[in-house]
């Protein structure tokens, strides 16, 4: 079974603050007073430096990363916008910079949508190993169409058997733009999990 999940667009509003382009020094002090530095850009649209509150930020992005926000700019109207790309300290995992971009609610989009595999494969239980391939799929489609997520029960799925792109379904007015070819999960006997292993190519060493 594939089912859709939620609404891409969140009604809760997010607070983005102007401010001034300032010095590494400057973002990594922000940061530490719990505010992310951030841009916001569009197409046709000026390119604006923002923060946003780390803990508002963090709590919308466990609730759904893929949402459309109702970003607030200082005292202007509230404008639809969506994260498009998240840098975080290799070491800590803290958000260091996130950069928004305007949504056209008019225009199609590009997006990923993520994939929860449900249900406990019959051929696992069978001695087969699963081997999940891929975790998105690139779809096109008007903001307000945007799932945020799909569902999909794997518990049928038995040794030998697999999941392809073309298997997903859904509503009319989406697009998936990821090759419907793409093996998305299966489930392998463990003998050929142990072969695979074995033809990978060894590392070569150089002589000094």
């Amino acid at each position: 079974m594939v089912e859709e999940s939620g609404n891409s667009i969140m009604s809760k509003i997010i607070q983005l603050n102007v401010r001034a382009a300032g010095t590494k020094s400057d973002m990594k002090a922000a940061r530490h007073a719990g505010r992310i530095p951030a841009v916001l850009y569009g197409v046709g649209k000026e390119t604006v430096s923002v923060e946003v509150n780390e803990k508002e930020m963090l709590e919308m992005l466990r609730k759904n990363p893929r949402a459309i926000l109702q970003g607030k700019v200082s005292d202007e109207k509230v404008v639809p916008v969506i994260v498009q790309n998240i840098q975080k300290d290799s070491m800590s995992g803290k958000i260091k910079h996130i950069d928004f971009q305007h949504v056209n609610m008019s225009v199609s989009m590009d997006s990923n949508v993520t994939i929860h595999y449900a249900g406990e494969p019959v051929g696992v239980k069978n001695g087969g190993v699963q081997q999940v391939e891929i975790y998105e799929v690139q779809v096109r489609c008007m903001p307000d169409v945007l799932p945020t997520s799909m569902e999909v029960d794997i518990s049928g799925l038995d040794v030998g058997g697999q999941l392809l792109v073309s298997d997903l379904v859904f509503v009319d007015g989406i697009e998936v733009l990821t090759d419907p070819a793409t093996v998305m999960i299966q489930i392998k006997l463990v003998q050929e999990e142990v072969e695979e292993d074995a033809a990978a190519p060894a590392a070569t060493v150089t002589p000094a």
